[in-house]
């Protein structure tokens, strides 16, 4: 394989740019480097592909005069040209720190570097063994251009000494240096318990959008989790192993293979004791969270989560045509216990969490309920419905006060008609009006009491009883609600505890920065609104390479053909890949592959019936079909039909006669002939079901009504009909003896035509659908039969892509 690299010879030193200017824009193992080391590539890449051949002037039997060979000897020159400009793909490097001797590989992202410098990720400064430093900084921003990155400072043990300028700036060799295609790298994980679900998507998605290359006996780090702040983590892995063997591979346009396996044994036994705690954790026990798991509609579940923690829930199947209502209850009101609910769509793949979800209750009231309407577009390609209920963490606490006994809860999903919501809500309307005419409403507690012990009950409500102002609500006078109850002065929420009124500030009036990208949101919520909707790292699953990544995009500047095409960007960019439509094998972009196909889809609709031929035995068209769809292939290339009987070629053959006929009655006799001839004597074909054939009414097992066999003057007025009407192509058809593959199709495209009708009315009168998509005519089933050479799979594959339903036809 690495013979068949093309071989570049190209090298220099540069000096390293400081950290400050580059490692923002670098990913992974890529490089910047100046335009000058381009101009250097490009030469150097003339210089080897150039050969003796191709630098003469003229071939030895160049004609000035010679047309043919003028041409030649330009196109020659072309392709010498292009040959001069061409640099393998993808370009990678060879980077070697001459002061430590660390080798490591490399892709280009760019020539945009300063001249004599080349800008490093931070990948690649860990691999070569370079620190930041701040005097490098210092000596870049006051070196003058004379002596910034210069061939003319010396250099001494792989260092740029300036000492001029008081710093000094690192340097390395970096050598052009085409690597092979990866097939199997092996991984080993630098701590113990790591879980395949955790990082198989994760690592595939990295290595592709930051890597070109793989270095053997590198430190790959792989940045995991969805969290915020110190819950997001990095998975880190050795590079062990290669195939085929080397320092190192490409990565790049390659199926590469991937195996983990843990550093020695005692990681393997930690990482299994590790995973097996996990799953313990995860049943649940009465001193931690419960286990979570499926939600039945109207089947309630008990449980207890710790402060902190999640405990996840799903919803699997619902009655879509109806609303689905999830309620939280049972927690004591000093307890903050949160609700939590995202659909599973291909646009949302995460577990609801309290800065990323899209339904939510976090008020200070009990129960909790989150209704969803079956109109609610969330819901619409729906997989599941993830719930979470929440242990509230304050976070003005912190990790020291964190309560260790869990929080009781009582989660149960209901079904609702909107009809019956709104007689519940109307009966909720009519419980303020009073119960009879002799009913009053108490000026202090607006409760409804009757008129002869009015006084009574005022005198001990205003002595016992206080209304809030703002609320309206009533407390005792004595009680700890009323003491700690608080109503914000920024919006409409209220409460009766301290913890609420903490809780309320945190989630409502404390700004919370997105771990992602720089969006900074007022609240918790609105965090939780962005991470759902415009966040570039929210998860996805692409409908193109079908992997969960981030969406990617600018949520300040969203790509306009982005929103009008209805993808989202990493979905836009993935999409421009090509791949062969099926049915026609023209390269589509995956992202207009949709769109392409229903072109497909309404051509099909439009087609008009193929022409059979006439004959009733014959399974064949009269133009012919192809396998992807063409009508009419035969005619196109000169072996059509060729006649105005309606019968394909082959059974018009024996009927052909190179002599003038222009009123058809010697045709009209060789057509007679053709019937006695087969009703006297037969073609001898066991297979042969013609019913105008002695062989086939012998197969048929037809017995004439004198027992007797068929005579000229009985056969002739049976034919007679047929020879008269010879050239009425839409009236009475031939029955000609053929080919037994040829009667076969035929007998196949009437089966497969009844065989859709059988299905459309057995569906009547039976609670089912009766519908005629599956139906087609048989001149329809004949041509695929014909196509797909007889076989009945294939041929229904064909109709499927290539022929209108009966149905469709009609419309």
């Amino acid at each position: 394989m690495a013979s068949d690299l093309m071989s570049l010879a190209w090298y220099a030193q540069f000096s390293v740019a400081p950290a400050s200017r580059t490692l923002k824009s670098l990913p992974g193992d890529k490089i910047l480097l100046p335009p000058s080391a381009l101009e250097q590539l490009l030469s150097a890449a003339a210089t080897t592909t150039t050969t003796p051949a191709t630098v003469h002037a003229y071939p030895p039997t160049f004609g000035a005069y010679n047309p043919h060979a003028y041409f030649a000897e330009r196109r020659a020159r072309e392709l010498y040209e292009e040959t001069q400009q061409q640099l393998p793909h993808p370009l990678t490097f060879r980077l070697v720190n001459p002061a430590n001797g660390r080798v490591v590989y490399a892709g280009i992202q760019e020539f945009s570097a300063r001249d004599g410098e080349v800008g490093l990720s931070t990948f690649l400064r860990e691999a070569l063994g370079l620190q930041d430093d701040a005097e490098a900084d210092k000596f870049v921003r006051g070196a003058s251009p004379q002596n910034n990155g210069g061939g003319d400072v010396p250099v001494m043990d792989g260092v740029n000494e300036a000492p001029e300028a008081g710093g000094a700036l690192p340097r390395i060799t970096v050598h052009a240096k085409q690597l092979p295609k990866g097939t199997y790298v092996r991984l080993r994980p630098l701590e113990a318990g790591y879980d395949p679900e955790d990082w198989k998507s994760l690592l595939e998605h990295h290595l592709r959008s930051n890597f070109t290359t793989l270095t053997k006996g590198e430190i790959l780090a792989v940045p995991g989790g969805h969290g915020s702040g110190s819950n997001r983590h990095e998975f880190r892995f050795l590079i062990d192993k290669f195939v085929p063997e080397g320092e190192g591979i490409c990565v790049v346009d390659t199926d590469l293979e991937v195996d983990i396996e843990a550093l020695n044994e005692e990681q393997a036994r930690e990482t299994l004791q590790r995973r097996l705690a996990k799953s313990q954790k995860a049943n649940g026990t009465s001193e931690g969270s419960s286990a979570g798991g499926v939600l039945e509609v109207w089947d309630g579940v008990q449980g207890h989560v710790l402060e902190g923690d999640y405990v996840d829930y799903t919803i699997g199947s619902w009655d879509r045509s109806q609303g689905l209502e999830i309620e939280l209850g049972g927690t004591n009101d000093d307890e903050e216990v949160d609700l939590f609910a995202s659909p599973l769509t291909a646009r949302q793949r995460s577990k609801p969490r309290d800065d990323e979800f899209v339904f939510g209750d976090m008020e200070n009231s009990y129960p909790k309920r989150i209704r969803l309407q079956p109109t609610n577009v969330e819901l619409e390609e729906a997989e599941a419905i993830q719930v979470s209920v929440y242990g509230y963490k304050f976070i003005s606490r912190g990790d020291s006060s964190m309560r260790v006994s869990p929080r009781s809860f009582y989660i149960r999903v209901t079904q609702f008609d909107q009809a019956q919501l709104s007689i519940a809500t109307t009966e909720e309307a009519n419980a303020n009006e009073p119960p009879g005419p002799e009913y009053l409403s108490c000026k202090n507690c607006a409760q409804w009491v009757p008129q002869r012990t009015m006084v009574l009950h005022e005198n001990f409500c205003l002595r016992n009883n206080i209304l809030c102002s703002h609320c309206k609500a009533v407390f005792k006078k004595s009680s700890s609600e009323w003491s700690n109850h608080w109503h914000c002065p920024h919006d409409s929420a209220h409460g009766n505890s301290s913890s609420s009124k903490i809780k309320h500030d945190e989630v409502s009036h404390t700004p919370r920065s997105c771990p992602n990208c720089s969006y900074e949101a007022t609240n918790l919520k609105m965090l939780a609104q962005h991470r759902t909707t415009l966040c570039p790292g929210k998860p996805i699953l692409c409908q193109f390479c079908h992997l969960t990544v981030p969406q990617e995009g600018d949520p300040e500047s969203p790509n306009p053909e982005a929103l009008l095409s209805g993808l989202t960007p990493h979905e836009l960019a993935d999409g421009a890949r090509t791949t062969e439509c099926h049915l026609c094998s023209k390269i589509i972009r995956l992202r207009d592959m949709a769109a392409h196909l229903k072109h497909h889809d309404l051509q099909r609709r439009n087609r008009p019936k193929p022409a059979i031929c006439r004959n009733v035995n014959c399974g064949r068209t009269l133009d012919g079909v192809g396998k992807n769809g063409e009508v009419g292939v035969a005619s196109r290339i000169g072996q059509g039909a060729g006649n105005a009987l309606g019968l394909c070629s082959i059974c018009f053959g024996p009927l052909y006669v190179s002599m003038y006929d222009p009123e058809g009655k010697a045709l009209r006799r060789r057509i007679e002939r053709r019937y006695l001839s087969q009703l006297l004597t037969g073609c001898g074909k066991s297979w042969c079901k013609n019913e105008y054939c002695r062989s086939g009414r012998k197969n048929l097992a037809i017995i004439e009504e004198d027992g007797h066999e068929l005579k000229s003057q009985t056969i002739l007025p049976m034919v007679r009909p047929f020879v008269e009407n010879m050239e009425d192509v839409k009236g009475s058809p031939f029955h000609f003896c053929v080919d037994e593959a040829s009667q076969r199709r035929r007998g196949l495209a009437g089966m497969l035509a009844a065989a859709g009708s059988q299905r459309q009315s057995s569906g009547k009168g039976k609670g089912e659908v009766a519908t005629e998509k599956d139906g087609y005519e048989v001149e329809w089933c004949v041509a695929a039969l014909e196509a797909e050479g007889g076989n009945p799979e294939k041929a229904a594959t064909w109709l499927e892509n290539w022929a209108p339903s009966r149905a469709e036809a009609r419309h």
